[in-house]
């Protein structure tokens, strides 16, 4: 009897066996990732959200809190020079009473103000919650200071926060600085507020009745609480402010000693804020708390609460739709397996593009034929629609560029070529010098602000932003949309910055923000655009001497007389192709730096009035032609 071949004992199973197993996996991979994907993003995007709630909510209460407290510093540093120079002082009382009773009227959110000797004696001014101002003319320790709690001063100290003094007229937080004349310490300048000036603040950030807002100080007593005759939790507090927060009657805040911190919120805690679930009459609370110092001898706790079911809904709504989703899966795996086993022929060709959307091969991919069978008609189309949304989540470009990009056909408008483009640099005039003294998040601020007019000038021209490097920015027309007015529509993007420029140094100004100079560079030429890079890290960009030119032409600026908000510079190249363009002016012919031969500049005006040539001679560069 002849052995039977090796091959013969392999197992073997049905074709329509295999596609079905084949087609029924393929949709689960395909509904999985879909699903997986969208149930990541509800819950990553829920709660960044909520992080970015938490975290402006926090900030705008410390901030308007720094502000109070920040005034009511001022007000003893502003006349503490008076007294060390001796144009006020114990030598003349009634003069030294009027002139704190000034200071008091003009400074709202100070309530006591004395000055008080090394003998003891004491002059001051305080103002009683009606607005009557008393005098102080006493060794009695007036509303908001205590001698014994007020901080210990040498001439040398700054303004120094003492421990809140508790008043029979209520909670005063208290400010101090020396008085030295002569170089010797003649006494203590004191100011005091009232912690209930505190409370239109605290009232203010409060957003309603699923929402309390709270000050704890440094010793663990409830100084403000913006719910006190209204509880969430029902009822009132019972206690006097302060009071221990375990003790004034606020199930939420008693429940802080078995908090729970979220580890989603973990962005608010990168910037110091707490929060946590809290368990309070059968029910859940989100807590948030920061600390606060600078303003007192121990930092306080500022917080806030609210009922967690914001956070638990939304929850709830993303897991009951992983389960649906889910179940969907099966059914769908099901169906396939069913489908597969009656239908095989057109499964070889979908067996093949599945695997290479299994390796992330999506430029592999063949878009699936259609079919006569509606069924199969239908997983064709669902096929194809799913492989080109996963192209576009697995490439990253601007979203005027992809849409540019897609009318024109990706791949092919994508290519690197050379073309006749018109570049566009921009630059922020001593920023560097202006960042040194802004912090981190002005600076981010500004940029941001800064950044959002370019775009929307570009954008608003059919211009494409390239990148922006530092505080500039590079941008360009002609490419991918070839357009022969490429050279007047970024002219007229310098314009619409130099426009919405200029409102917003208005609303800073008036807001006491810093002024932004601009220079702006603008060139014609050839330069490659498209694709450049390697692997799979491509950048549609534009490269070449045309762009360097744009550069040079921006840091040309510099050498413009005075201090002009906008400063446009155009090589010849661009000028030439503005036939209609009268609001302009040659300043001669310029060696830039890197660049062999002279380059004719002219100056734009930046706000053209008339069709004139009537404009202001401080924009003209004040190096000679060379």
């Amino acid at each position: 009897m002849p052995r039977k071949k090796r091959g013969d004992r392999r197992i073997k199973l049905p074709l329509t066996s295999i596609v079905g197993l084949g087609f029924g996996a393929f949709v689960a991979l395909a509904i999985g990732l879909v699903l997986g994907l969208s149930v990541s993003a509800n819950f990553s995007n829920t709660f960044s959200l909520l992080n970015d709630k938490t975290i402006l909510s926090t900030d705008a209460l410390e901030t308007q809190l720094r502000t109070h407290f920040t005034s009511v510093e001022k007000a003893v540093v502003g006349l503490k020079p008076f007294f060390d120079d001796g144009t006020i002082g114990f030598e003349d009382p009634e003069r030294t009473l009027e002139d704190l009773s000034i200071a008091l009227k003009s400074n709202s959110d100070v309530t006591t103000l004395a000055v008080t000797a090394t003998d003891g004696r004491r002059l001051g001014i305080y103002r009683a919650p009606s607005g009557k101002l008393w005098r102080i003319e006493t060794d009695v320790p007036p509303p908001g200071m205590n001698m014994a709690d007020l901080p210990a001063l040498d001439q040398a100290s700054l303004p120094t926060w003492g421990p809140l003094v508790e008043h029979e007229v209520g909670l005063f937080a208290n400010v101090s600085v020396p008085l030295v004349r002569d170089g010797e310490l003649i006494g203590t300048l004191t100011a005091a507020s009232s912690m209930k000036d505190l409370s239109h603040i605290v009232k203010a950030r409060d957003e309603g009745l699923n929402n309390t807002i709270f000050i704890v100080d440094g010793a663990g007593r409830v100084i403000m609480h913006s719910d006190e005759t209204g509880l969430q939790t029902g009822g009132s507090i019972k206690a006097n402010l302060p009071e221990a927060w375990e003790r004034i009657g606020d199930p939420v805040l008693a429940g802080m000693a078995d908090e729970q911190p979220i580890e989603e919120f973990q962005k608010a805690a990168d910037l110091g804020i707490e929060v946590s679930f809290v368990e309070a009459n059968d029910d859940e609370y989100i807590i948030m708390k920061a600390e606060f110092d600078g303003f007192s001898d121990k930092p306080w706790i500022i917080g806030q609460y609210y009922q967690s079911a914001t956070v638990s809904r939304e929850v709830r709504r993303l897991a009951g739709s992983m389960f649906v989703g889910f179940g969907a899966l099966v059914i769908s795996v099901l169906i396939a397996f069913w489908i597969g086993r009656r239908v095989a022929r057109p499964l070889r060709n979908l067996a093949v593009q599945s695997e290479r959307v299994g390796t992330l091969s999506l430029n592999e991919v063949e878009p699936m034929p259609r079919s006569r069978v509606a069924e199969i008609d239908q997983v064709a189309l669902a096929f194809n629609s799913m492989v080109e949304g996963l192209k576009a989540m697995n490439t990253y470009v601007p979203r005027s560029l992809f849409i540019k990009l897609m009318r024109l056909g990706g791949s092919q408008a994508a290519e690197a070529r050379e073309a006749e483009l018109t570049i566009l640099f921009t630059d922020i005039v001593g920023f560097t010098a202006l960042s040194e003294h802004l912090s981190a998040e002005e600076t981010a601020r500004i940029l941001n602000d800064h950044f959002a007019i370019l775009v929307e000038a570009v954008e608003g021209e059919g211009g494409t932003v390239d990148k922006f490097l530092g505080d500039g920015m590079l941008a360009f027309w002609g490419a991918p949309d070839e357009r022969p007015d490429h050279a007047e529509a970024a002219v007229r993007t310098a314009r619409r910055i130099a426009s919405a420029l200029h409102e917003s140094n208005v609303q800073a100004e008036a807001q006491g923000g810093p002024q932004i100079l601009t220079r702006i560079g603008i060139h014609t030429g050839p330069a490659v655009v498209g694709n450049v890079g390697a692997l799979d890290r491509w950048n549609y960009t534009v490269v070449g001497d045309t762009v360097n030119a744009a550069e040079r032409l921006q840091t040309l600026g510099k050498e413009v007389d005075g201090e002009p908000e906008v400063t446009i510079l155009a090589s010849a190249d661009t000028v030439a192709r503005l036939p209609g363009e009268h609001n302009k002016r040659p300043v001669g012919a310029h060696h830039l730096r890197g660049r062999s031969g002279l380059m004719e500049v002219y100056w734009i005006d930046p706000h053209p009035q008339a069709p004139s040539m009537e404009t202001s001679p401080q924009a003209v560069p004040v190096s000679a032609a060379e």
